[in-house]
């Protein structure tokens, strides 16, 4: 057991793989444990979630720098973004990084043909199109998007989509300033698989193509008949929640929202710029690393080190519970 910023953490030596999955505080897991047993035991209501839910939605509109009436919640980032994409209009040009992750690209290539370019070119590129599509910090690599950029970019026109999964929880970034912010929360907002959030400004007509009875004024007066009656807010472009994610989230996330950012910023990327250090890399400011070394992968699972491998590289992500020992776990594989 781990204790980081105030929580304890059942996690294992060597954890370095919350790119891919994060590893919850005890009392998410225990929010989620008590939610399933009044599953399983007949005690739980449909009714018992929607705390939870606005729970989670008002600390995901903290995190991302919106009000919580302009968040609304999904299960994928790519069943959000194709809401985004499905409502833009005819003709509209799509800038995306080359390499992006395909749940950010995949829904406005099915529509149309986007310009791909280097994700450092992005911003200089943006005013040339409608609409730019960008992760925030690049899955594979742990790269980070200009965005200063960006921000002025919107400044002149055009309008700005981010997908926050690899950023939100760990980066120290203010995204109110953008169209939508998208994010799902099994990483680095350490909330079970099935949840997500999409942060939208007012000025951004959706069609909500994905309403059903949660998207309702008041979902439980409109599960039956026409004619449509959608909430006035986000919530429009909600569709039904996940239950026993949304406990879990519900508790996740107001947490992550009341620490000192900074610091969470300040710790993540030190342990990964330490290991970057380690192994003869530069420093780059994010909490992913990217190590593209044959075998590299083989040597960290013999370690002990949990990671991944993506684009060809092990990649190992530093959060709230890794420490310097993971850090020296993974040099000592490595070096």
């Amino acid at each position: 057991m781990r204790t980081a910023f105030g929580s304890a953490f059942d996690v294992p030596d060597g954890y370095l793989n919350t790119a891919s999955v994060g590893i919850p505080p005890v009392q998410v897991a225990d929010a989620v444990a008590a939610a399933v047993q009044d599953w399983r035991t007949g005690a739980g209501r449909p009714t018992d979630f929607d705390v939870p839910v606005a729970l989670a939605r008002a600390a995901y509109g903290r995190l991302v720098g919106f009000p919580a009436e302009r968040v609304a919640i999904g299960s994928t980032v790519s069943g959000m973004l194709g809401m985004v994409a499905a409502s833009l209009p005819a003709g509209a040009r799509v800038l995306v990084a080359r390499g992006d992750f395909t749940s950010v690209t995949w829904p406005f290539a099915a529509r149309s043909t986007p310009v791909e370019v280097e994700l450092e070119q992005v911003g200089e590129r943006a005013r040339e199109c409608d609409v730019v599509v960008v992760s925030v910090v690049q899955s594979a690599d742990g790269r980070i998007v200009d965005l200063d950029a960006l921000r002025a970019a919107r400044a002149s026109g055009t309008r700005v989509v981010l997908d926050a999964t690899q950023s939100v929880g760990w980066l120290d970034a203010d995204l109110g300033w953008a169209d939508v912010v998208v994010a799902t929360g099994y990483k680095w907002l350490l909330s079970p698989r099935g949840v997500a959030w999409m942060a939208v400004r007012e000025d951004l007509d959706l069609v909500p193509n994905q309403a059903g009875w949660y998207a309702g004024d008041d979902p439980w007066t409109s599960v039956y008949g026409l004619p449509l009656r959608l909430a006035a807010d986000a919530r429009a472009y909600d569709t039904s929640p996940a239950w026993y994610c949304q406990a879990g989230a519900a508790v996740a996330l107001p947490w992550l929202a009341g620490l000192d950012r900074a610091a969470v910023q300040a710790h993540c990327v030190g342990l990964a710029d330490a290991f970057r250090k380690g192994l003869g890399m530069e420093p780059t400011g994010s909490a992913i690393v990217a190590v593209a070394r044959e075998g590299a992968a083989e040597r960290l699972a013999a370690a002990g080190v949990v990671a991944a491998v993506r684009a060809g590289a092990a990649r190992l992500a530093f959060h709230l519970y890794s420490d310097d020992t993971d850090v020296a776990r993974a040099l000592n594989a490595l070096t």
